[in-house]
């Protein structure tokens, strides 16, 4: 039996050398090519791109009122549809000529009157929140524009992750507030953890029926194997300058007062991270919901972690009627070199991610 796993191992190893060789490899090809393109002086900045939700669903509209018609119907709405798009061209250009005439004899323009705007932003947080780039660009996009009549939502999913990442995540929201711009955050999933951090910022969260919230709490494990080391015969030593620099390890022999110092850690994390919620939603009994419970439906408003109980959707669909909804998405320019980069961790944190929801999936589960 020793040598079966003895020979498995090698052959692992060797696996394992092929493909971090073949990895190397490409990952120089993809880097000179990026520095040959670079050389060219190509851009790598994005844009925001914006679809207009209220077309959207009356197209939906259009296409199904339409496919309820027999042919003879069929062909009258056409006829009507035609008609209505010569009449708004020809709106349109007499508007266009009217301005035209105004700022020429140096008159105010009058603006055409148009409904106060929704700005719809998507955020799917990962371990690392890596879409906060994303997000403060969007963020900053609408700023520019966006007054105290309009409103913002922001389709939220996120598990939690790193406390830095998420604390800055939020920080991008809390600039929508200091602008007292009404922030509306939709969560139809999840919301735990550095998500709820960013949710609680909300001047209204919305939260599906089975959606989860909360998880307000701190977390911190590693591994150690300094057993393992020592049975081995290895050495393993660490200078640090500094008391309490490291306060635990991976491979080296772990005190009971580091591990005090470390709890300590987090503890402070997490007062910072209950005086933030409680801060931005003053109705919660913080000391209630920050036991890193979760809680979903009824329970979320009971305990004020939410303040209605919808869908996204449904929430986007009833707001057309009074305003101009705009979904707003930021897309960034990225080099061959950064896609294989992005990729390659997609991959790793996806085994990750998987891994951790049959986990959960293992507790929480129906039927």
């Amino acid at each position: 039996m020793a040598e079966f796993f003895l020979e498995y191992g090698m052959f692992f190893l060797k696996t394992l050398t092929f493909v971090v060789a073949v990895a190397l490899i490409l990952m120089a090809v993809v880097a000179a090519a990026s520095r040959s393109r670079g050389a060219g002086g190509s851009s790598s900045e994005g844009h925001i791109e914006i679809k207009k939700y209220n077309e959207r669903l009356e197209d939906l509209q259009d296409a199904l009122s339409y496919s309820l018609l027999d042919p003879a119907q069929q062909k009258e709405a056409d006829k009507e549809k035609k008609a209505e798009d010569k009449a708004t061209k020809k709106a349109e250009k007499a508007a266009a000529k009217i301005a035209k005439k105004q700022r020429g004899s140096g008159e105010t323009v009058v603006p055409i009157e148009t409904k106060p705007r929704l700005y719809v932003m998507d955020f799917d947080g990962d371990i690392r929140a890596s879409e906060v780039e994303k997000l403060r660009r969007e963020i900053t996009a609408v700023l520019t524009t966006a007054t105290v009549e309009d409103e913002i939502v922001v389709r939220l999913e996120s598990g939690g992750g790193m406390v830095t990442s998420y604390g800055l995540a939020a920080s991008q929201l809390d600039r929508i507030r200091d602008k007292k711009i009404p922030l509306t955050i939709c969560v139809d999933k999840v919301a735990a953890s550095g998500g709820y951090m960013m949710a609680c910022v909300a001047d209204k969260l919305i939260a599906a029926p089975f959606a989860v919230l909360g998880s307000i709490g701190v977390v911190a494990q590693i591994p150690n194997v300094h057993r393992l080391l020592k049975d081995l015969k290895i050495d393993f030593e660490m200078l640090t300058a500094g008391k309490y620099k490291r306060t635990l390890t991976v491979f080296g022999e772990n005190t009971d007062e580091g591990r005090e110092k470390f709890i300590e850690d987090i503890e402070r994390i997490h007062a910072q991270f209950k005086a933030y919620v409680s801060e931005r939603r003053p109705q919660l009994d913080i000391e209630a919901v920050a036991t890193g419970e979760i809680w979903s439906g009824q329970d979320t408003l009971d305990l004020h972690l939410a303040d209605a109980l919808s869908t996204s959707d449904q929430y986007l669909i009833d707001a057309c009627d009074e305003r101009e909804v705009l979904i707003l998405t930021y897309k960034e320019k990225k080099s061959l070199k950064d896609r294989f980069s992005l990729g390659a961790q997609s991959i790793i944190d996806g085994v990750l991610m998987k891994w951790l929801d049959r986990l959960v999936k293992s507790r929480y589960s129906i039927g």
